[in-house]
């Protein structure tokens, strides 16, 4: 399936947890085969980490806070000139294919 949502789009969540519910946050990572998508603040994530040693390097010991992924369905796309979520749509032009916002049909890159 096309992704319409790529790194760097800033997105709303729309469903999930109370906590993230309604968060604007920007994409840092796409996993297409998977259906999900990390967003920068939104599924905080935390680790307990034991200390590491690897090639020289030590890893610190202590409790790491990552975001988890969350799925494509959860997120839509905030429009840069509306500054609405909304809906995407694809339109193809001698350039190449665009991303198109259904509210004010104004193009996406």
């Amino acid at each position: 399936m096309k992704v319409k949502i790529r790194k760097g789009d800033k997105v709303k969540i729309i469903q999930g947890r109370m906590e993230d519910k309604g968060k604007e946050g920007e994409v840092i990572r796409v996993l297409p085969l998977e259906g999900r998508v990390v967003v920068q603040g939104v599924n905080l994530r935390k680790k307990h980490q034991r200390q590491v040693q690897t090639r020289g390097r030590t890893l610190a010991p202590g409790i790491i806070e990552f975001e988890g992924p969350i799925p494509i369905s959860s997120v839509m796309l905030v429009c840069p000139s509306c500054k609405q979520p909304s809906r995407i749509g694809l339109t193809r032009t001698e350039s190449g294919v665009q991303r198109v916002c259904k509210k004010c049909k104004a193009q996406f890159d």
